[in-house]
Parts: structure tokens; C-alpha cells; sequence
């Protein structure tokens, strides 16, 4: 029952009567027990069409907080948000991923219990703690897989490491999964069929399909920056193959090409400054790199059939030079029937997105029906 409460629209006891089929002794007991565990509380008086008006009950989502931590190859950001993914604090610093697990995980926990002072709550009212990671993440164990831009992460027990430190349950995903549900979530509710696609120094994708996200069996779907680009196959990728998307059209390999050719580049963010600033080189590199990836979320298409494709990361900062070089071959290649509605957009939700998302797998799992049923059962033994 309270799951119909989900959406923030308060009901009546008669409502849900209505809506269930339980008789009204059954939902009163239900509300109450609902209430006891702080998910529901009331919501004033509904218009009376004769006599005293009926009371309203809503899902009370500042019962508890959630921890949304999106770590990225050079930056860190956290926020606590509410059971409906408000954030209520949050910060965005510089963090090396590079450093190693011990130092970035402290760094979190730390930085995670002055958020939630700061946001005026305390540390027992912690649901849970979401964190995205940029590399493959088992999501059965939630630690990193053979990550390769993060030197001592490999087989890391992040779950066991926070939970030391935070003493709430931890769940890890892989960083563009995060973003996807973030964007989901925030943006496009609407659409049940969704890539996100996270274009930075690395590229890779977050599927949504169903409404749902999906990691596949060990939790490796998505991995678009590994996907074979026709006619690069002799260009090396840091994968140990060579022709992946990554190495063509990643950051890291627009860089190296426009600082081959005289440009002052160090960084992702500096191609996106270029752009901005007008310069031809850069912009034409840029938009190459659109039909690169183009070409990959062709087959993603024909095989998927998404109603949305939502570009993010730093990359896409540039704006139509990414877009428009994606939607050249995507539209140019997939067949009419599964374009005939597809949209292709930059992210709306831009940074929230991750931590947002992080947030989200704590809150999904903390308002499962399972779990709101262990809330009750618990709260009636104790």
C-alpha cells in the first residue's frame, strides 16, 4: 500500500479502500503502522462533500536522509538528500581518484558527516549510502573490477570500508549508471527507455529500460567505450585492444590529437574551452568525435530501440558540436522505425545527476515493499 503513497499525492483512508480492495480496518491498521515508522504523516483535511471532511495522509520523505557520493577521475561530489532525492547539502571539491581507496573513502566519510550536520540532521537517521565509482564495478560485491584509471581500487571492499566508517548500509555502482538513474529520476520520468551517455575522458552509458536500470550479469552493460569503431582498428586503447570508442573519441584521445597539432591542451575541459572560444580545429575535432560515438549508438539503437539518448559528461559542455556530429550518424544509420520518435539531447540534470542518482539506490532499497515491511516488523518487536 504505501507504495501508491510513492508519488507525493496525499490520499484519504476511503481512497485507498478504493484502491486496494482492503477493508477499512485493514488500511487504518496499515496507515498507523506506516506512520510508526515515520514513511506517512498527515496531510491535512480533504473537501468534504458532506460532513466532517476526511483526513489526508502523505509520504513524509524528511523522515530519514540518504548519502549520494559520485566519485570521478578528478573530482568529488556528495550530497545528503531526502527520501525523494532532494538534496538538502552538498559539496563539489577536487579529489584524485588516483590517490587510493584508503584516502578517498576517509575523505568521503568525513566530509559525508559534516554535510549531514550541516544539513541539520543526524548520523542515525541515515538510510543508507549510494556511491558511484569511474570504472567496472561487480554489483553482487560492490567492488571495483580491473579498474583502469583507478591504481589500487582493484577488489577494494568499498561497501565494508564506508559502512566502518558511516555504520549505514553502502551500495556501489559504476559512475554513468548513477548519472542514468540521476537523469531518470530528475528529468525524463517519463521515458522508460533511456541511454545515458557520459562523454568525458572515458565514454560509457547507463541503460534504462522498463523504468529500470540495467547492469546486465555481472553488471559490465553500458560499456560503450569499448565497442570496436569500423575503420580504427590499429589505434591502441588502454584496454589492452585497440579501435575501442574510447580511444577514438574519448577526452583523452581528442587531446592528443589537437595537441599533436600545435594546440594548447591538457585537459577535457580545455577542449570544451576551445570550442566555446570559437576555435575551427577544435570544434571540427570535437564534432568528429559526435559521429564516432554516433556510429556506436547506431547499433545501440537497432538493438535497444530507446525513446531518449541523453548526452552528459564534461565533453558534452560543448554543445552542438557533440550533438549534432551524434545525431548526423545515429538518424544517417538506424532504421526509420526505431528514429521515428527517438530524441537525442544533452543532460539537463548536468552535475545533480550523479549524486542524485547515488542517492536513489539507497532510496529504492530503503522504500522496497521488503524492506518497508522489516521497518514495521522491527518497530512492532522493539
Amino acid at each position: 500500500m504505501f507504495q501508491l503513497f510513492r508519488n507525493g499525492a496525499p490520499r484519504t483512508r476511503a481512497s485507498l479502500v478504493a484502491e486496494t480492495g482492503q477493508s477499512r480496518s485493514t488500511v487504518a491498521a496499515r496507515i498507523d503502522a506506516l506512520r510508526s515508522v515515520g514513511l506517512l504523516a498527515p496531510a491535512g483535511e480533504a473537501t468534504s462533500t458532506g460532513g466532517r471532511p476526511p483526513s489526508t495522509f502523505a509520504f513524509d520523505p524528511g523522515s530519514r536522509i540518504a548519502l549520494g557520493v559520485d566519485l570521478g577521475a578528478t573530482h568529488a561530489r556528495i550530497a545528503v538528500t531526502d527520501l525523494a532525492a532532494e538534496p538538502l547539502a552538498q559539496v563539489d571539491e577536487p579529489l584524485a581518484i588516483a590517490d587510493g581507496p584508503d584516502r578517498v573513502l576517509t575523505w568521503v566519510a568525513e566530509t559525508g558527516k559534516k554535510l549531514v550536520t550541516q544539513a541539520g540532521r543526524h548520523m542515525d537517521e541515515l538510510a543508507g549510502v549510494g556511491i558511484g565509482l569511474p570504472g567496472p564495478v561487480d554489483h553482487g560485491t560492490g567492488r571495483p573490477v580491473n579498474p583502469p584509471i583507478m591504481p589500487g581500487w582493484g577488489g577494494a571492499d568499498v561497501p565494508a570500508e564506508l559502512y566502518a566508517r558511516l555504520g549505514a548500509p553502502v551500495m556501489v555502482d559504476n559512475d554513468v549508471n548513477i548519472m542514468a538513474l540521476g537523469e531518470h529520476r530528475t528529468m525524463t520520468p517519463e521515458a522508460d527507455d533511456l541511454l545515458f551517455v557520459k562523454v568525458a575522458t572515458g565514454i560509457g552509458a547507463g541503460v534504462i529500460m522498463d523504468g529500470h536500470l540495467r547492469r546486465g550479469a555481472q553488471g559490465a552493460a553500458g560499456d560503450l567505450g569499448h565497442v570496436t569503431v569500423p575503420g580504427a582498428g590499429d589505434i591502441p586503447c588502454r584496454c589492452g585492444n585497440s579501435g575501442c570508442l574510447e580511444a577514438v573519441a574519448g577526452g583523452a584521445a581528442i587531446v592528443t590529437r589537437l595537441r599533436d597539432s600545435g594546440a594548447a591542451v591538457e585537459t577535457t575541459q580545455d577542449i570544451v574551452d576551445l570550442v566555446r572560444s570559437g576555435d575551427v580545429a577544435a570544434g571540427q575535432a570535437v564534432r568528429q568525435a559526435g559521429r564516432d560515438i554516433g556510429s556506436v549508438l547506431a547499433a545501440s539503437v537497432s538493438l535497444l530501440n530507446p525513446a531518449r539518448i541523453v548526452v552528459g559528461g564534461i565533453l558534452a559542455g560543448a554543445g552542438e558540436h557533440l550533438m549534432a556530429g551524434i545525431r548526423e550518424v545515429v538518424y544517417q544509420r538506424s532504421l526509420p522505425l526505431a528514429t521515428r520518435d527517438l530524441r537525442i539531447t544533452p543532460s539537463e540534470a548536468g552535475a545533480q545527476a550523479g549524486v542524485v542518482g547515488a542517492a536513489t539506490l539507497v532510496i529504492e532499497q530503503y522504500l522496497a515493499p521488503s524492506s518497508v515491511d522489516t521497518l514495521i516488523a522491527a518497530k512492532e518487536v522493539s
